[in-house]
């Protein structure tokens, strides 16, 4: 009989024992599930942060390049006047008329530096706005540069389109309404969209070749531009550049998916910047 009670005591207490481990077990399941999830959006987080950050240094890069050509063309300016002073001397030529191109062209010089200051100031805002807009899986698949004055909004195609085709697919729609209120924002800007592929051939209905879905690809994003969002057509221009604009080896798969996009490229409007270039002083022959 105690023999009989003592095996019923073990038993229960294996079995208490048993249920308290399967409760640790599941606790740490548990806090193990919470613990990956966090891991998975700080790891989301640092790349959204260091994509701005990379943003924010090619811009400074860009700054600094154009301080440097701003430099180098106020020396070759120094130079220039430096003759023209010796040649005044050598020739007689009035100093009165000499300091007034001199003063014009300081203007013009300083004009343009202003127009390039508000246009770099403006190229800032505009990229930062657009990147914190964007989430960090947009971010995946959306990249954003500053180069030479230019923003250039470059968007995958497997994001923007059905696979072989030029017709928008509904996962762009988001994406594409961000972009579309940056540029309403913006209204001095001028917008480029430009299509990119592999050099895979492509030939169905209506597509003869690459040159043709690049086109149509660009053409498909103005129209969302203009019919669904509302951006003015004045401001759009539609253009495909085919495989001819690779920027990776199109020997690799990787490669072949970099070269298969959509660049939305902002720039400051060109009748503007004619518009400088006729105000530049003359010169006397």
């Amino acid at each position: 009989m105690k023999k009989s009670i003592f095996m019923i005591s073990l038993v229960a207490v294996v079995l208490m024992t048993s249920c308290a481990s399967k409760k640790d077990l599941v606790a740490c399941q548990e806090e193990n599930k919470a613990l990956q999830t966090n891991y998975q959006d700080t790891k989301a987080q640092l790349a959204v942060a260091n994509s701005r950050v990379e943003t924010l240094e090619k811009i400074q890069s860009g700054l600094q390049q154009a301080l440097q050509a701003a430099e180098a063309k106020y020396a070759k300016l120094q130079e220039s006047l430096d003759k023209s002073l010796s040649n005044a001397s050598q020739n007689n030529v009035s100093i009165e008329k000499l300091v007034d191109q001199i003063n014009e062209s300081n203007q013009y010089i300083r004009h343009l530096v202003e127009v390039k200051s508000k246009s770099d100031s403006l190229n800032m805002v505009l990229t930062n706005n657009l990147t914190r807009s964007l989430s960090k899986e947009e971010l995946k698949e959306v990249d954003v540069q500053v180069l030479k004055g230019v923003v250039y909004i470059s968007l995958a195609d497997n994001m923007l389109y059905k696979s072989g085709s030029y017709e928008i697919n509904s996962r762009a729609a988001e994406t594409l309404s961000k972009i579309a209120k940056i540029i309403k924002d913006y209204k001095d800007y001028d917008v480029l969209i430009e299509g990119n592929t592999d050099n895979v051939p492509i030939k169905r209905e209506n597509i003869r070749n690459n040159w043709d879905l690049s086109t149509l690809r660009a053409s498909s994003v103005v129209q969302a531009l203009q019919n669904d969002y509302g951006v003015d057509p004045k401001r759009l221009t539609a253009g495909g550049r085919g495989e001819y604009n690779p920027i990776a080896d199109n020997d690799s798969e990787v490669g072949k998916q970099r070269n298969r996009r959509t660049q939305i490229i902002i720039t400051p409007k060109l009748d503007e910047f004619m518009d400088l270039i006729g105000q530049a002083p003359e010169s006397d022959k």
